[in-house]
C-alpha cells in the first residue's frame, strides 16, 4: 500500500522483494551479528535489490523510515548508507522520514502522499484482519489467502491512481473495501465459537513480517487457534500521540504546529471511519481502540507511557485491551535481544497475575530454526484452560451465529 501511494504522486515504487534464505545470507555478510533480526532482514532485502539484474544505482532510492528512542531502529538508515558506500553505491539515496513529526518529512508532496498512504494502510490493515478472521475456518485451504491477495491488488489499483483528489480516493477505496468484504464473505467457511483467540503483539516488523516470525499465525491456526495481530495503524496513532506531547511541551497548544497536528488527526479519524464502516458487521468483536490513549492508559500501571517509549508500551497496553475483548492468550513476537521485548517479558508475569492468570508468552526470533510448534502447542493448551474460566467473553460477528 505504501509503494502504491508513492506511485500515486509519480514515483516509481515497489516493495522490497520477499524475504528468503538469500536475505539472511546477505544481511549476515554485512552485519556484525549483534544486531536484531529486523535489521538483518531489511538490510538483506535491500542488498538483494542491488544484486538484481538491471539494477541502476542512478535510478534507485531506498525508503527506510526511522524513529528515535531506545530501539536500534534509529540506526537502520545510517547503517544502510554505510553499507551502500562500502559496496560502491554511495550515491543511492536513503529516504528516512522520522516518527518525530509523524513521518511528514517526505518532501514537497508530503501532504498528498501521506493522506493517500494513510487510507491505503487502513484498508490494508482491514484486509489482514479479514484474512485472520476467515482463514482458520475456511473449508478449502487457500481460499482466504486468494481473497486476501485479490483484495490487496484491488486496493492498490485505487491507491496508485495519480491525480485524484482525497475525496475521490476515499470514495473509490470505500467501494474497493465493499468488494473486499463481499469477497471474504464468499469464502466457504465453517465458523465455530470454541477456537482460542490469541492476540499477537510485540515488535512491529517481526510480528507482521511472516518470514521473520516463521509464519507464527499460520502455526497457531494449525494448532487450533485464531489470531488477532496488532496492526500498522496502531504505530501511526502512537507517533501522533508522541508528536502531540512534544508540541505541547515545546511550542504550546496555541501554536500553528499544534493546530496542524489536530487537523491531521481529525482527517485520519474521518478517513478511517469511512473505510471501516462497510465492515462494521463483519468485524464486530474485532474493533481496534477508538483512541490510542485507551491502550496507553492500560499500560500505565506497568510501563508508564510518559517515561517508557515505543513498542513496549503498546505491547503491554494492547495485551490488556485484547484481554478485555475476550482473548484467550497473548503472544509477544520480538526479535532476539530486542530491548522492548526484554522489558515486556519482565512485567508480563505481573500483568498476567493481575488479570486472571491470562496466558502470556514472549517468542524471540533470530532467523535460526527452532521447534516453535512444540511451544505453541503447549501455549494453546494453556489458552484453552483459560478459556473455560475467563471473565471477559468474546463478541462474535454474525457469521458465527
Amino acid at each position: 500500500m505504501m509503494a502504491a501511494a508513492f506511485r500515486s504522486v509519480g514515483i516509481d515504487a515497489l516493495p522490497a522483494p520477499d524475504s528468503d534464505a538469500e536475505t539472511l545470507e546477505l544481511g549476515g555478510l554485512h552485519a556484525s551479528g549483534e544486531e536484531c533480526l529486523p535489521h538483518k532482514v531489511t538490510l538483506g532485502d535491500f542488498l538483494k535489490v542491488c544484486r538484481a539484474p538491471g539494477f541502476d544505482p542512478s535510478k534507485t532510492a531506498f525508503f527506510m523510515p526511522t524513529a528515535h528512542g531506545p530501539c536500534r531502529f534509529g540506526q537502520y538508515g545510517p547503517y544502510l548508507r554505510h553499507v551502500l558506500e562500502e559496496l560502491g553505491y554511495g550515491d543511492v539515496p536513503v529516504v528516512s522520514p522520522s516518527s518525530d513529526n509523524g513521518y511528514d518529512g517526505v518532501g514537497e508532496q508530503a501532504g498528498t502522499l501521506m493522506r493517500t498512504a494513510w487510507m491505503g494502510l487502513v484498508a490494508g490493515d482491514a484486509a489482514l484482519k479479514l484474512l485472520l478472521k476467515t482463514r482458520p475456518y475456511e473449508t478449502t485451504a487457500g481460499d482466504a489467502d486468494t481473497a486476501f491477495h485479490a483484495s490487496l491488488e484491488d486496493l492498490q489499483r485505487v491507491v496508485e491512481t495519480p491525480g485524484l483528489k482525497p475525496k475521490e480516493v476515499l470514495a473509490r477505496l470505500v467501494a474497493a473495501v465493499e468488494r473486499m468484504r463481499d469477497r471474504f464473505r464468499a469464502v466457504p467457511a465453517e465458523y465455530v465459537k470454541n477456537r482460542p483467540l490469541i492476540g499477537l503483539v510485540g515488535e512491529i516488523f517481526c510480528r507482521l513480517n511472516t518470514f521473520s516470525n516463521d509464519e507464527v499465525a499460520r502455526r497457531i491456526e494449525k494448532h487450533g487457534g485464531e489470531c488477532w495481530i496488532s496492526d500498522i495503524g496502531e504505530w501511526v496513532w502512537y507517533t501522533n500521540w508522541s508528536q502531540d506531547l512534544e508540541i505541547r511541551r515545546t511550542k504550546g497548544r496555541l501554536s500553528a504546529d499544534f493546530l496542524k497536528l489536530k487537523l491531521k488527526i481529525h482527517k485520519q479519524h474521518q478517513y478511517e471511519h469511512a473505510l471501516l464502516a462497510p465492515l462494521a458487521e463483519d468485524l464486530r468483536g474485532y474493533e481496534e481502540p477508538h483512541d490510542i490513549r485507551e491502550v496507553l492508559e492500560k499500560s500505565q500501571p506497568y510501563l508508564p507511557p510518559n517515561g517508557c517509549l515505543g513498542e513496549m508500551v503498546l505491547s503491554v497496553g494492547k495485551a490488556l485491551y485484547l484481554y478485555e475483548k475476550g482473548a484467550d492468550g497473548i503472544i509477544d513476537i520480538s526479535p532476539f535481544t530486542c530491548m522492548n521485548g526484554i522489558i515486556c517479558e519482565a512485567v508480563y508475569p505481573t500483568v498476567s497475575e493481575a488479570h486472571d492468570d491470562l496466558p502470556i508468552r514472549i517468542c524471540y526470533f533470530d532467523g535460526v530454526n527452532t521447534n516453535i510448534d512444540r511451544d505453541l502447542e503447549i501455549f494453546l493448551d494453556l489458552a484453552r484452560a483459560y478459556q473455560r474460566r475467563k471473565r471477559h467473553p468474546r463478541t462474535y460477528p454474525a457469521c458465527f451465529e
